[in-house]
């Protein structure tokens, strides 16, 4: 199983350590996430730097489905293949990067997904159901991750940086059965997992996305 080269580099230079100071996280239940086998990470999406605050919650590497429209960019396009992503056409059902999903899974390897798929408050942020449909279809175990704070650490569009503490609770695994997908049990699963995440949220409250007014432009 190949380790995208990224990792290393973070390791050498000790990422995790001086990211995790930065933020003053703290890791909740870290050892709730299988340390072999095929799992989905599913965290809630509040802010860009939150693939990477997932990140904290394993030393597993963990690969990411990443819009195609980030690929348009050549240097970012080299550093996401080295950090391990792999491009998706969003709302299009793309088949290929589900297959590519599928198979990282089977492999046995590490996926982190965002149902919500934007990080911006201003805009319908629905629970999507393709975490659980690669459940279903894989066996993979589901770990619903719910990462508090980060909303504060970084603003898109309008860049501002905040040092907000950070908290990634990792809540407790969910066995799936492989089995064929169906939409029944594709909207059960997604349904636990955002209970789950709603419940480690709740004495937090909701995220605090004071950085934006109440109508913003998407």
């Amino acid at each position: 199983m190949k380790r995208p080269p990224l990792y290393t580099v973070f390791e050498l230079i000790r990422f995790r350590v001086w990211f995790a100071w930065i933020y003053r996280v703290e890791v909740r239940n870290p050892e709730r996430i299988p340390i072999t086998g095929p799992v989905l990470l599913v965290a809630n999406h509040e802010s860009l730097i939150d693939p990477w605050l997932l990140g904290l919650a394993t030393k597993r590497p963990i690969r990411y489905m990443a819009k195609a429209e980030l690929y348009s960019y050549p240097v970012l396009r080299t550093i996401m293949r080295w950090f391990g992503t792999f491009p998706v056409e969003r709302g299009t059902g793309d088949r290929n990067a589900v297959g590519h999903a599928g198979g990282l899974l089977l492999e046995g390897q590490a996926l982190g997904m965002f149902p919500q798929g934007t990080c911006l408050p201003h805009r319908h942020r629905p629970w999507h159901r393709g975490a659980a449909k690669l459940a279903m279809s894989t066996g993979a175990t589901i770990v619903p991750v719910c990462i508090v704070g980060s909303e504060r650490a970084l603003r898109p569009a309008k860049l501002k940086v905040g040092l907000p503490r950070i908290r990634i609770i990792v809540c407790e695994p969910i066995p799936v059965e492989p089995g064929p997908p169906n939409m029944a049990r594709a909207k059960d699963l997604t349904a636990r997992i955002e209970q789950a995440i709603e419940q480690a949220r709740a004495p937090y409250g909701p995220p605090a996305h004071a950085w934006y007014p109440e109508k913003h432009p998407a």
